[in-house]
């Protein structure tokens, strides 16, 4: 039995708690008994807001979220930093230790049991499961369209595979066909992946059969090349899938009341246990979650991003690269599940996840929004390197996934740029695709609490799985990892000079506040300052410097320090380090700062000058002061 204390400051808990890890499921499934812990119509793009391809070299492993550089602005230099010195930075830890009382977050729902956490036990809640247009639908509890219990359903068997050499083992005997609702031929699928015989056909086959309607448009060929390329190394496939299906069976025992969507316009949390989360991916990875296959414009999940892993298994059309892509994608997400249904009790300690992890989503009046013209904050304490990362040097800061409106972007395709690979090394933050719609322009994510179990070399298409990464950051009060990720999603343009309209950097602005505020009735020293970088940059066309004068601008009226990474780009950090000063020195409030802006948009539109946005500032400010 594994036991450890928590101190815990907050009026919600006692001051010293004592935690039991306790198996929540009430099944005997090994793997898992230590683990507690489109209203609009536009394009599902398959990249998120994060920079270009550059391969860092192997010691900037893990270096995730850093934003890249434009490589017309990228040139060798010292490495530049400013004089903010960065142990001065709020972090999660020590605002935790100076906040008593924790402002209770409303509409939150809570898939553990409050009153056994507060005696230390972690074990799921009690309830009712929904099958409704608000909460997740969850295999288990599958209805037909009518909304009433699955009709009895004849399982259809399969047609012989040219690489299969022994019978299939989904075949049921027809006296039972009708009698199999479709987790049942879940179920069963899943099991006879436990047998000593395993191939990939097999893992093909039971998907297959109960996603009937995909057979012959779903293809396996990444799984199969990492079969032939990856696993001979790795070589623990055998063993791991039917660890994993076990754990995705353990879902009825682990999830025992709805999920509640995530919806647009609402202000609403979700806290769930690891546990917990492990298994509802490894439904995603079997592909159990009905109604989710098609997220077309005007569907009934078209507003979401795809969740089932179906869209990661395959290679259509062909391309190599991407299939190679695919296939280190893979490597992270095995060794996840890894972790996860392992019961070694000679790991190291902490790794296991035996925690919970908390995904909120904040919806901002538009009456609400600054009047950015008027205000008359002025810029905040500002550290700029060209050194470091958000995800290492930004431990327990507020951490800017520069994501897609679809919340993970490509993380299920072929993205591979800061969102993606942040959720690769954490894929428990994969789970908010599975209730996070669409993010509309005064919304954010923010997840408190997750781990990260891997580390990384390369960028897009150099993306390598480096191993393994023991997490060490401390858990708070609520058994969560001192660790916040808010994802806010840029523009993107096809156009770069659209990105200086009033219009378009209003919108940038107003969907940096929404981040980087904090929750109404929280005393300032209780929120961590901000880690960021090159947000909406690269392959979304947006200016470095416009978009660090932005957050700049956003931090600045919800009154947090920031930190700022420009991921080896020596020149912005050197210019950016100079505006900031520039500006403090002259008192420049985000008014008059905005003002500029939106007189360099004019300006921008001129023919024929070209006048870089920090000259136009540096020029403007010279002349208003003759």
């Amino acid at each position: 039995m594994i036991t450890f204390t928590l101190n815990v400051e907050s009026t919600q808990l006692p001051n010293s708690t004592t935690f039991t890890a306790k198996q929540m499921s009430h099944n005997d499934s090994d793997q898992v008994k230590a683990c507690l812990d489109h209203t609009s119509s536009s394009p599902k793009t398959e990249q998120s807001a994060a920079g270009t391809s550059r391969k860092p070299s192997q010691s900037e492993s893990m270096d995730i979220g850093s934003g890249q550089a434009s490589s017309d602005s990228c040139v060798r230099a010292e490495s530049v930093s400013s004089t903010y010195p960065f142990s001065m930075f709020k972090k999660l830890q020590e605002c935790s230790r100076k906040c008593k009382e924790i402002s209770y977050i409303k509409n939150h729902t809570h898939l553990i049991d409050m009153t056994w956490f507060h005696n230390g036990v972690i074990s799921p809640s009690e309830g009712t499961n929904m099958w409704d247009a608000d909460h997740v639908k969850l295999p288990h509890i599958y209805q037909s369209a009518t909304g009433h219990p699955e009709p009895p359903r004849t399982h259809q068997s399969r047609h012989p595979e040219p690489h299969r050499t022994h019978p299939s083992p989904y075949q049921v005997p027809h006296r039972t066909q009708s009698q199999l609702s479709r987790w049942e031929v879940t179920r069963r699928a899943l099991k006879q992946l436990n047998k000593d015989n395993f191939s990939i056909g097999d893992l093909e086959e039971a998907i297959m059969s109960y996603n009937s309607n995909y057979r012959g448009k779903w293809t396996f060929e990444v799984l199969q090349y990492y079969c032939q390329k990856l696993h001979k190394d790795e070589n623990n496939l055998p063993t791991l899938i039917p660890k994993i299906a076990k754990l995705a069976l353990d879902l009825p025992g682990l999830i025992k009341r709805g999920i509640p969507l995530l919806r647009r316009h609402q202000n609403r949390a979700i806290t769930l246990s690891q546990q917990q989360i492990s298994c509802l991916l490894a439904n995603a990875f079997f592909c159990t979650f009905p109604h989710r296959n098609n997220t077309k414009a005007g569907s009934e999940y078209g507003n979401f991003p795809t969740i089932n892993f179906s869209s990661l298994f395959g290679n259509t059309p062909k391309d190599h690269t991407k299939e190679v892509q695919k296939a280190e994608k893979l490597r992270a997400i095995f060794h996840y599940f890894h972790t996860v249904t392992n019961e070694d009790p000679f790991q190291p300690p902490g790794v296991k996840p035996d925690g919970l992890v908390t995904f909120e989503r904040i919806c901002i009046d538009p009456k609400q929004l600054p009047m950015w013209k008027k205000e008359k904050k002025k810029l905040r304490n500002l550290h700029v390197t060209s050194e470091g990362s958000i995800d290492k040097k930004g431990v327990g800061m507020l951490q800017v996934d520069f994501a897609n409106k679809y919340i993970g972007g490509g993380v299920l395709g072929a993205g591979l740029v800061q969102e993606e690979i942040l959720f690769l090394m954490s894929p428990e933050l994969m789970v908010a695709r599975l209730f996070t719609e669409k993010l509309d322009h005064n919304e954010c994510l923010r997840i408190t609490g997750n781990q990260i179990y891997s580390m990384y070399s390369g960028y897009s298409t150099s993306f390598e799985w480096a191993g393994p990464h023991n997490d060490t950051v401390e858990r708070d009060g609520w058994k969560r990892r001192n660790r916040q990720i808010v994802a806010i999603d840029a523009l993107q343009f096809k156009d770069a000079k659209e990105q200086y309209t009033k219009e378009n950097i209003t919108r940038e602005l107003n969907k940096a506040f929404v981040g980087f505020r904090g929750d109404p009735g929280v005393p300032q020293e209780c929120l961590p300052d901000i880690a960021t970088g090159n947000w909406g940059c690269g392959a979304f066309n947006g200016d470095p410097k416009l978009k660090a004068l932005i957050q700049l601008m956003a931090a600045a009226v919800a009154e947090r320090d920031m930190a700022y990474f420009t991921f080896g780009n020596h020149s912005l950090a050197s210019e950016l380090k100079d505006m900031h000063r520039h500006l403090r020195d002259k008192g420049v409030t985000v008014g008059e700062l905005y003002n500029l802006l939106v007189d360099y948009s004019g300006h921008k539109r001129e023919r024929p000058p070209k006048v870089d946005i920090y000259s136009f500032i540096y020029e403007k400010k010279k002349r208003s002061h003759l």
